[in-house]
């Protein structure tokens, strides 16, 4: 098990007296509205599958991020379970992370405020989830790590997507971080959203350091970011999976595999892969965090 989460990331681009200050905000504002939002019915179809750029915990600083967030997760019916596939955990075999109400949250970064390190989101027990994917991933049982909670790819997006935190949430690993394993993985999830399960894959549409220090390198992620979205409106599984032969830009934009293959499990558990509808698109600090649904 090893954490993939970066320990030096730059200077939150969105100063606040209060670290997660906008998170406060957004609790204040919309909890009712959350606590009531309208449970998945089967008369609603299957849920959509998500890949949301999930961004380091200074999203919790900006306001406009966590509202279209929250905006987004309102638009659709609310999950009966969700299940995340993040950038931050690569195990074989697949495995789950601990289940149980209360399992500590995984704090997986440094290098940022320790208020950061304290924020809580406590979700119900996900028992029945653990067990449904110990039946649906193989003859095997999953090994479920009982000690690990939910890493920052997992809980920072669910922060604001879903404040109330009362939905059962599982974490899968990643298997491989090879791209026709995780589209297989996620055809295996298919099911999983006609029974009102949210399939979640999180990760960074572009994830570069190096635009930190370098602008000018923006153009190598935009181009990256555009060239995706014209494969998913294709529908191409094929060029998204050879992404670093065929994408503009793939090694500024991803000089590591982690933050784009989540994407792969997404489009892999969906019923029709061109069917991607992007919820967010905006570039933040020369990098696209665009987040889409697809159906």
């Amino acid at each position: 098990m090893r954490s993939l989460a970066s320990t030096d990331g730059p200077a939150c681009p969105f100063p606040s007296p209060t670290p997660a200050g906008a998170y406060d905000d957004l609790l204040a504002r919309v909890l009712p509205q959350a606590r009531q939002h309208r449970m998945w019915d089967p008369s609603d179809g299957p849920l959509p599958g998500l890949f949301v750029s999930h961004g380091a915990p200074f999203t919790l600083d900006d306001p406009q991020w966590l509202s279209d967030l929250f905006h987004w997760a309102q638009s659709i019916p609310k999950p009966r379970a969700i299940l995340v596939v993040s950038a931050h955990w690569e195990q074989a075999p697949v495995a789950i992370s601990g289940a149980a109400a209360g399992t500590p949250l995984f704090y997986d970064f440094s290098g940022f405020h320790p208020r950061y390190r304290t924020l809580p989101y406590a979700t119900p027990d996900a028992t029945d989830l653990a067990r449904r994917l110990s039946g649906l991933l193989g003859r095997a049982p999953v090994h479920e790590f009982t000690d690990r909670g939910l890493d920052h790819g997992a809980f920072i997006p669910l922060m604001a997507m879903y404040p109330a935190a009362d939905i059962p949430v599982v974490q899968l690993s990643m298997p491989s971080l090879e791209p026709e394993p995780l589209l297989e993985l996620g055809a295996r999830l298919r099911s999983l959203r006609e029974e009102g399960i949210l399939v979640l894959g999180s990760g960074f549409m572009t994830h570069s350091f190096a635009v930190f220090r370098q602008p000018e390198l923006a153009a190598a992620t935009t181009a990256f970011d555009e060239w995706a979205v014209d494969a998913l409106a294709r529908g191409d599984a094929d060029s998204l999976a050879d992404y670093r032969a065929k994408a503009p830009g793939a090694a500024i934009a991803h000089p590591t595999a982690e933050h784009f293959v989540p994407l792969l499990v997404t489009v892999g558990a969906a019923d029709d892969p061109a069917s991607a509808v992007s919820a967010i698109d905006r570039m933040v600090m020369g990098n696209s965090t665009r987040s889409v649904q697809l159906t």
